[in-house]
Order: structure tokens, then C-alpha cells, then sequence
């Protein structure tokens, strides 16, 4: 097998996670839109980014299993192919069959690639795992934030048809498919096989770990579906409701490079996790009771405390087991678990929305969720003999 150098690694870890968010992020500019044409209700249209997230959690089981079977590269291709095929079902998204259709497709092939590339990243980033993290992170918040700022623009360069707004974002898709299946298919030795096959579901610090996932996953869905439409109603214009949105999710791109990387340098991701709490909770809460006051800085820091939990969680299953596989299943765990409860946050938003008359009730319950979270940062604190 011809070896593959550390930078063609590195930019296919790059490519692939560059397409894990855009096809959710895409929608939060055109909900209200989409909703009104198609005369769906919050509570329906918000399935739109729910199940994704619901498939990331149900599926990602299954990431170990196909990557024995098929090569943990060619699974990775095998979901960037769903990824592209799913966002160009959104061509025929008028009809809201179709468009639901293609979020469970969607959610499918990130379900499998999420595990399957923290797998990847320990068996050839081993020595470098802070750094590659951020990367990976770092391509990830590229892609939500690419979603949620040009999908407006692109609609109306292309001829004000969300469908296509929506559909582009198969291009990166298809580009990142070709350069994984470029990529030598290695298969899994007896070493990283290992002897258990099972998710860690009786780990306690596992769970730890899936529910502090769920909580910032939640939050970051939630706010990705229902933030602009929490501003406009607040009597900010649409534009800068958007402009507020797409601030929070370019403020995601530093933090969740440097925090990784910050945290691996110093030892003290834990401590760095208990601030993203803490600052998402602030946020939240300014948002859900004065969402027009300096709305530009709360928007800055959600986006600095959400951008770099998320980033942090993706670091914590790499220090608790050794081989790329053990990697592999305590992501699973973490993405199943974690992604499996975080579905319901953008569908209760919704429906808070639709019960209450405003979005604000369902901002103070995401308030205290991010305080929850926090307590939760505070339990991960390591156990007696180890590192920070």
C-alpha cells in the first residue's frame, strides 16, 4: 500500500467534516420561508433539523460495524456519498415529503462518518490529537457557519429558489467523496479489533460524557433552527437577525480550533468546558429576556461558548481508551446517546413557540440547560490519579 502523507490526511479529515453541518445549519435563514410556503407548522418544519440529529444519534451504533465490514475509509466516502445525495434530493424539496426525506438521509451519513473519524484521527494523529481535533472541529464550524451565511445569498443568486440555496451544498459533498475514495482502504488489525465489540454503556464516566454531548448539542440545534426567528420576533429586521446568527457561527471558527489545541497545551480541557457552560448560559439567558440589548456581544460570546464545547467534547473520548476502534465506540456512544436526546431540543423549541405565543419561554428552558450543562462540566472533572 502506498503511504499517504500526513498533510493528504489531514486535508481529507479537513474535507469530510467540512460536510457534517452545512445541510443542517442551511435552513435556519429559510425556515420561516420554507414553513409559510409550504404551510407546515414550527413543530413540523423543525423535523427538518431534528431528525438529522436523531439519525446521528441512532445510527452512529452502527459506525463501528461498517467500518470492519467495509474499511474505515471507504465507509467515510460511502457516507459523503449519502451526504451529497440527500442534499440534492432537497432540488424537489417543494414537496415536504421529499424534504423530510432527504433530513433522514442526511442524518444517516453523518451518523456513521462522526464516530468514524475520531477512529481516524487516533490511529494516524496519535501523537498530534489536540491539533487534529481542531482542525476537525475548526472544518466542522466552516461548514455550519458557510451554511448558515451564504445559503441566503445563493438563494437569491439563484433565481430566489431555496431548493437550490438548499441543494449547493451537495457540491462540497461531491468533492469530498472523490478525494476519500483516492484514499488507500486500510483494513482493522486483530489490535484495534480489540475483544469487546459493545458500546461502553456501563461506563459511568461514558454517560457523563454523552450528556454533557446531548446538552450542547441540543443547544447548538436549537439555536441554529430558532435564533433569527427568537430576534425578528424580538422586532430586529430579518437581516440583522441573520447577521446575529451568522456572527455567532463565525465566532464559532477560532474556538473551536485554539480550544482544543489550548486545552491539550495547558491540561485543562475540563476547566475550559465548565466556561463554555457558564458563557452559553449568560448568553442564553440575555437572549431570552433582553434580545435586543448589545445583541451583537451575546451573539460573539454563544457562539465562542457553544464553538468550543462542542470542539472539547470531541476531545474526550480520545483520552479515555487507546485504540482507533475503542475511539470509534465511545464516540458511538457519545454521538448515539448524545444526539438521540439533543433531537427533541429544536421539536420542543418549536412547540414551546406554538404553545406559549413567543420564543421566549422556550429560551429560558435552553437557559437552563446550559446551566445544567455546566454542572456537568464540573463533574467531568478527572478521576483521583489523573490528568486534567
Amino acid at each position: 500500500m502506498k503511504p499517504v502523507s500526513r498533510a493528504m490526511l489531514l486535508l481529507a479529515l479537513v474535507l469530510a467534516a467540512i460536510n457534517l453541518r452545512p445541510g443542517i445549519t442551511s435552513l435556519a435563514p429559510l425556515i420561516e420561508r420554507i414553513a409559510r410556503e409550504l404551510a407546515l407548522s414550527r413543530g413540523l418544519i423543525s423535523l427538518s433539523t431534528a431528525l438529522p440529529v436523531l439519525c446521528m444519534g441512532l445510527l452512529a451504533p452502527l459506525a463501528p460495524r461498517l467500518a470492519l465490514r467495509l474499511g474505515l475509509e471507504r465507509t467515510i466516502a460511502l457516507c459523503l456519498g449519502l451526504i451529497a445525495a440527500a442534499l440534492l434530493m432537497r432540488l424537489a424539496g417543494q414537496a415536504s415529503p421529499i424534504l423530510i426525506g432527504s433530513a433522514v438521509l442526511l442524518g444517516t451519513g453523518i451518523a456513521v462518518a462522526g464516530p468514524l473519524l475520531s477512529g481516524f484521527i487516533k490511529r494516524h494523529f496519535v501523537e498530534h490529537i489536540g491539533h487534529a481535533v481542531g482542525w476537525y472541529s475548526f472544518s466542522m464550524a466552516i461548514g455550519g457557519a458557510a451554511g448558515a451565511v451564504l445559503t441566503a445569498p445563493a438563494t437569491q443568486l439563484l433565481a430566489d429558489r431555496w431548493t437550490y440555496g438548499l441543494a449547493i451544498w451537495a457540491l462540497p459533498a461531491l468533492f469530498g467523496l472523490v478525494f476519500w475514495l483516492r484514499l488507500p482502504n486500510r483494513a482493522e488489525s486483530a489490535a484495534e479489533v480489540g475483544s469487546g465489540s459493545g458500546l461502553p454503556w456501563r461506563e459511568p464516566r461514558a454517560w457523563l460524557i454523552s450528556c454533557f454531548f446531548a446538552i450542547q448539542a441540543g443547544l447548538f440545534y436549537a439555536l441554529a433552527t430558532w435564533v433569527v426567528a427568537r430576534y425578528h420576533e424580538a422586532g430586529l429586521s430579518l437581516l440583522r437577525s441573520n447577521t446575529l446568527f451568522s456572527i455567532s457561527m463565525l465566532v464559532g471558527l477560532p474556538s473551536s480550533f485554539l480550544l482544543p489545541w489550548l486545552a491539550q497545551r495547558l491540561d485543562c480541557r475540563y476547566q475550559l468546558l465548565l466556561l463554555c457552560g457558564l458563557c452559553s448560559a449568560l448568553c442564553l439567558g440575555m437572549i431570552s429576556l433582553v434580545p435586543t440589548f448589545i445583541p451583537e456581544l451575546w451573539a460573539v460570546l454563544i457562539g465562542f461558548g457553544l464553538g468550543g464545547s462542542f470542539a472539547l467534547s470531541l476531545v474526550l473520548p480520545l483520552y479515555e481508551v487507546h485504540t482507533p476502534l475503542a475511539v470509534s465506540r465511545w464516540t458511538a456512544m457519545m454521538l448515539c446517546a448524545g444526539y438521540s436526546m439533543a433531537s427533541l431540543t429544536p421539536i420542543l423549541a418549536g412547540l414551546g413557540r406554538d404553545l406559549a405565543g413567543d420564543y421566549q419561554l422556550p429560551f429560558r428552558v435552553l437557559t437552563g440547560l446550559a446551566l445544567l450543562m455546566s454542572g456537568l462540566a464540573w463533574q467531568l472533572r478527572p478521576r483521583p490519579g489523573k490528568a486534567c
